[in-house]
């Protein structure tokens, strides 16, 4: 897989097409795979969180989730050329997984969601095989390992938001049936209609994240993240 790195952080450059042969590869060799988000909050909080920083660089497929990753890489000549986000990565995995009959298990959000996500899902994609779900209140990790081992899905989705979900994956994909594990956040309430998502002009050009600014303010200070992101950027490339 083509990598490339932003800020000493790995993402890979392939477009959703790609992505798709790649992981459905994968299950078909059964090699365990974990998709993480790449935004450049998280490379800015990896800078200073070493564990942070092993666990986006140590996970298989890093997808470019943020127009800001697109922007470095385009400053530093690099190769990635799409934005791949994680609700369009799950998204793009179920309809793929519906094609070749593998199945999917939703695991987290509150009691509901992930009933009412997988109900979405079936909607969108006839024929998808949903092989369970499981909220995220339950507190014996035996029973939920149990549960999803039972239903023997191929594809693990985890809604507990980041960086929870991928050290929860981390810490028990050896104990577990998926082949592939994607932290999805609040992509179970997206689903659910809990939670809009930006209207699709807003989509395509990248600015999701502004309509989010717009609808809740109180994230101005996350979203300052973005500017100092390209700024270290630059300084690095000035450096070489």
């Amino acid at each position: 897989m083509k990598k490339e790195r932003v800020l000493g952080i790995l993402v890979n450059t392939q477009n959703y097409d790609e992505l798709m042969e790649d992981v459905f590869a994968r299950i078909a060799r059964r090699e365990k795979s974990l998709v993480v988000a790449i935004n450049p909050e998280k490379i800015m909080k990896a800078k200073h969180d070493p564990s942070l920083r092993r666990l986006l660089n140590d996970a298989e497929i890093q997808i470019p989730d943020g127009i800001g990753v697109i922007l470095a890489s385009k400053l530093q000549k690099g190769d990635i050329t799409s934005r791949v986000t994680g609700v369009d990565m799950m998204l793009r995995l179920c309809e793929e997984a519906a094609k070749q009959q593998k199945s999917v298990f939703l695991y987290g959000a509150k009691p509901g969601v992930a009933e009412a996500a997988s109900a979405k899902l079936q909607a969108l994609y006839p024929g998808i095989i949903v092989a369970g779900v499981q909220d995220g209140y339950e507190q014996d990790e035996a029973v939920v390992k149990q549960h999803i081992n039972e239903a023997k899905p191929d594809i693990l989705f985890v809604a507990m938001g980041s960086p929870k979900q991928e050290n929860w994956i981390n810490a028990n994909r050896d104990e577990l049936h998926p082949i592939i594990y994607q932290g999805v956040g609040g992509s179970f309430d997206v689903l659910a209609g809990n939670v809009k998502r930006a209207p699709v002009a807003f989509q395509k050009a990248g600015m999701e994240w502004f309509y989010r600014l717009v609808k809740e303010p109180s994230r101005i200070k996350r979203q300052l993240a973005l500017p100092q992101f390209l700024l270290e950027v630059v300084k690095q490339k000035d450096k070489k």
